[in-house]
């Protein structure tokens, strides 16, 4: 097993001291444990953001295993406690804290409270407007980074990303929701994914995002 300090060293080398600095002290929710926020949650924890909070109501369901981080052996756990794990694996000097419950309008501000980026990634259409509505209401300093068309197989290069607001970053083709009908492959889904987590990077390290 390797420290603390050899993964710094590790991580220092690849992304420099000053950015990885900024990674170690930064804190991020992720709402929503699905396609998107399994694989956010992923690539934040492998680039040594320092804590992530895990937001979600499910369980693991054998439909998920297409395109979701989870295993056959975490069938039927809830998901803030099968990629709790996974993550620990992956980098166990982050802190991973994971709260299983639905977000609503009620309990959101409480929640919520005290993290600067906040990553939305419900497969919903109403889930996720809740959330950036309250978010955007309740915390005007916050980042919100969204997910917002990532269904079919479109061509990769029509998921973008794009600021939309004073805080808030959407991902996606802006066409293609759950809602649509369309089918959902992890590699389209995984593209959507990774714009969400490099727009939540560059914002850690404060880099320009347009």
């Amino acid at each position: 097993m390797f420290t603390r300090l050899e993964l710094h060293e590790a991580l220092v080398a690849r992304h420099g001291a000053e950015n990885q600095a900024r990674l170690e002290s930064a804190r991020v929710a992720v709402c929503g444990l699905g396609g998107l926020g399994s694989n956010v949650a992923i690539a934040l924890a492998r680039a040594g953001v320092g804590a992530l909070h895990l937001f979600d109501f499910d369980c693991v369901e054998l439909s998920n295993l297409n395109r979701q981080q989870y295993f056959p052996r975490q069938l039927g756990r809830p998901k803030t406690e099968a990629l709790a794990e996974t993550l620990s694996e992956i980098a166990p000097y982050c802190q991973i804290s994971a709260t299983t419950v639905r977000l609503t309008e009620e309990n959101i501000p409480s929640l919520l409270a005290g993290f600067p980026i906040i990553c939305e990634a419900f497969d919903r259409a109403e889930a996720k407007a809740t959330l950036v509505n309250t978010v955007l209401t309740a915390f005007p300093d916050t980042w919100l980074v969204a997910g917002n068309g990532m269904a079919g197989l479109g061509e990769g290069n029509l998921i973008q990303t794009r600021q939309v607001g004073k805080r808030l970053i959407l991902c996606g083709d802006g066409i293609s929701g759950v809602e649509s009908g369309a089918p959902l492959f992890s590699a389209r889904v995984l593209l959507c994914a990774a714009h969400q987590a490099l727009a939540i990077l560059r914002l850690i390290t404060q880099t320009n995002i347009n």
